[in-house]
């Protein structure tokens, strides 16, 4: 496919080639995804990373993404609890790293964190870091200067906030905070020394178009992770109902993100059991990394699945030694689960 050739030598897609990835006829989606391949090969090799998620603070939350099932304005059924305790978040970590990953994800369900939230986050952050060679990201809602820099003091590496969308389909997603609230954040973080972790989800209704403004979007505010989720309904929220896209438009798109953010780190990250079922591993040959043991509020194929298909497809999980060095799965064998 000549885009990746061209990507590999250093141009950019514009707006209109994006969208062409994205109309790539289905009989073409092997060729689509062995181009693909081509830029992430390059970029990345065959090593996997793995992240792992911990929900700090589930439900109650007061703001109205259609998407979740923690908001406290739907009957959804999610389990509700408070910002986990230091030593909650910290065991967490340590069941994560002995897992094999090699990012620990502290996510909890608010507009933005309280003092009281942070108090918690900061402290687990501190002794994970002098316990731990783990890279370490938040997602705790909308950030001002000062909370980031309290969370670049305990030593967070990486900051998340999903722009969802477009900022044009997002007031169909969220109306109670803004697309533009959510690009300040990720700026902020950016300015006290975090780097930027911001994708969007798959699959909520919006148009072609839509997912190329996104990709555009986060190539312009320089973000360094990308993670692609694929919309699994939750009942009881507004999109409880949408159709489940197909497998063949997920990949579509994940070669979209890849080919407009080469050199970053792009992952396959909620719905992708969901969605992709036994396609799962075709999602490799274009992120480079995978969340495993669920994810907020829905839970995963497991470890023992996850380790299976990255060995049968001939990829390499990269792990963290004791001294924070990146290595592969014949450097450092798969950790069981503590």
């Amino acid at each position: 496919m000549e885009l990746a050739d061209r990507v590999l030598d250093g141009q950019d897609l514009n707006r209109d080639e994006a969208l062409s990835v994205l109309r790539c006829p289905d009989d073409e989606l092997l060729a689509l995804l062995d181009a693909t391949f081509k830029v992430r090969r390059a970029y990345f090799g065959r090593s996997v990373h793995i992240h792992v998620l911990e929900n700090a603070k589930s439900g109650s939350c007061s703001e109205d993404c259609s998407f979740c099932s923690q908001s406290a304005r739907y009957n959804s059924g999610v389990e509700k609890y408070k910002t986990e305790s230091a030593d909650e978040l910290v065991a967490a970590a340590r069941k994560a790293y002995a897992a094999g990953a090699s990012t620990y994800c502290m996510v909890s369900a608010t507009r933005g964190p309280s003092n009281r939230d942070l108090d918690s986050i900061c402290e687990a952050v501190k002794r994970i870091k002098a316990e731990l060679p783990i890279n370490i990201c938040t997602s705790l809602g909308v950030l001002d200067g000062a909370r980031a820099e309290r969370l670049v003091d305990a030593g967070v590496d990486r900051y998340n906030h999903n722009l969802e969308t477009s900022e044009r389909y997002y007031s169909k997603v969220v109306t109670t905070h803004t697309w533009g609230d959510r690009v300040d954040t990720l700026r902020t973080a950016k300015a006290a020394g975090m780097k930027a972790c911001a994708g969007g989800i798959i699959g909520m209704g919006e148009e072609l178009v839509d997912r190329v403004e996104l990709a555009f979007a986060l190539r312009e505010l320089d973000v360094d992770s990308v993670p692609v989720n694929l919309l699994n309904p939750r009942p009881g929220t507004p999109m409880g109902d949408k159709t489940q896209i197909l497998p063949s438009d997920a990949l579509k798109s994940l070669c979209m993100f890849r080919l407009v953010h080469p050199n970053r780190d792009v992952r396959i990250a909620g719905g992708r059991e969901f969605v992709l079922g036994t396609m799962q591993p075709l999602a490799l040959y274009a992120a480079n990394s995978l969340f495993a043991n669920g994810y907020l509020t829905t839970g995963g194929q497991g470890e023992s699945a996850d380790a299976i298909m990255l060995s049968d497809a001939g990829f390499e999980a990269v792990f963290v030694s004791a001294r924070g060095q990146e290595l592969n799965e014949q450097q450092a064998p798969l950790i069981q689960e503590a």
